[in-house]
């Protein structure tokens, strides 16, 4: 047996086994990058709630001015400076800042679907909107698409449609 086959592994030092890739390193690096885009497009109010260092803020607030290479080789340092900081907990609070907004959305959708449903005459609908609302008012809401529907066959603008879409959006404000 050669000296090479012979235990080879017995020479190597052990911190090596947790030494990372060079395609992990990129990964992440591109993780960072790809958080410091998120934080760019964010909004300085949102900025402000994140609790940033001061140099990791004021690099993102100069980026939110530049345009092609200057913004990439800023959103390159974001990155770096991102390493260097709590990027666990940045992300974390990004997520949480996120979640609202997300949630409003979801609302506003679904609202859509209750106001277009009730256009194309789907009665089981007045059942779920009975269920969810405690104060809804039937007779009112099928005066607006009654209205609606009018208004859309005289080519008319969608007042009551507006209406109506308003109408369940303040019952599900209360």
């Amino acid at each position: 047996m050669s000296d090479f086959e012979h235990d080879q592994d017995a020479d190597w030092p052990a911190d090596w086994e947790f030494e990372k890739s060079k395609t992990q390193v990129k990964q992440e690096l591109n993780a960072l990058k790809e958080l410091g885009r998120a934080l760019i497009a964010l909004p300085v109010k949102d900025l402000q709630k994140l609790d940033l260092s001061e140099d990791l803020y004021d690099a993102i607030l100069s980026a939110q001015s530049m345009s092609k290479g200057a913004l990439k080789r800023q959103v390159g340092y974001i990155g770096g400076l991102i390493a260097n900081s709590d990027h666990e907990a940045i992300n974390t609070k990004l997520q949480q800042l996120k979640q609202p907004h997300q949630g409003q959305v979801k609302q506003f959708h679904q609202l859509e679907q209750w106001r277009d449903r009730l256009l194309s005459g789907e009665n089981e609908v007045y059942a779920e909107l009975i269920h969810a609302f405690d104060d809804f008012d039937v007779q009112h809401v099928r005066q607006l698409v009654r209205n609606a529907q009018r208004e859309a066959k005289q080519d008319k603008p969608p007042k009551s449609a507006r209406q109506l879409f308003q109408y369940l959006q303040s019952q599900q404000q209360d």
